[in-house]
């Protein structure tokens, strides 16, 4: 199972600092060994630690963001693709 973290100031004149962020992820290395991926940008921050036992691929990094980069997520699952 992997590991999420994340971190909310209230307020948006207070940044999150990444190097906080990768501590999280370091307190949760025994829950993803294979992977770690932080996002920061002003005042929240997502950490991420995989666990890779199916899906050894890039495309599984997080945090992971759409195609424009404006909204970020990291979540705990796997993704399945239909096989026709």
């Amino acid at each position: 199972m992997c590991g999420i973290c994340g971190k909310l100031n209230f307020n948006p004149d207070e940044p999150i600092d990444p190097g906080l962020i990768r501590g999280m992820c370091e307190v949760l290395s025994h829950r993803g060994p294979d992977d770690e991926g932080v996002y920061t940008r002003g005042s929240y921050g997502l950490g991420h630690r995989r666990l890779s036992i199916i899906d050894l691929s890039p495309a599984g990094h997080q945090p992971m963001s759409n195609e424009d980069g404006t909204v970020w997520i990291v979540f705990n699952g796997r993704s399945i693709t239909s096989r026709n």
